[in-house]
């Protein structure tokens, strides 16, 4: 067991204390590629979308032009970002512009790995 390993059980040990003292703490865990996640009782799908999102957009970001698929990443994770942004309300005409932009961008970018 990896020293990454030990310290997810004694985390997840932890967790179930809090637990006992009914604190609710969710853990996730991709142990392969050093990824835990922990999630307070007030966490809701919303919030997790659009926590997750920022990782995309992030590596959407730092990658800039130097991988071909960039601006798929980039443009698809801005669409997204304003839909989540806008979840519980009307998209605006500017967001929807916005997105309208974006998708020409993806056609773009598409027809241009094609060739």
């Amino acid at each position: 067991m990896t020293t990454f390993e030990n310290f997810y059980h004694d985390l997840k040990e932890l967790a179930e204390k809090y637990e006992t003292s009914n604190v609710s703490i969710k853990l996730e865990n991709d142990l392969d590629n050093g990824i835990i996640k922990i999630f307070g009782e007030k966490i809701t799908a919303l919030a997790r979308a659009k926590n997750g999102l920022n990782d995309a957009t992030e590596l959407a970001y730092t990658t800039a032009e130097h991988h071909p698929y960039w601006n798929l990443l980039y443009n698809s994770s801005e669409i997204a970002n304003t839909v989540l942004e806008n979840w519980n309300d009307k998209l605006s005409k500017d967001s929807l512009e916005e997105i309208k932009w974006a998708i020409k961008e993806l056609s773009q970018v598409l027809e241009k790995i094609k060739s």
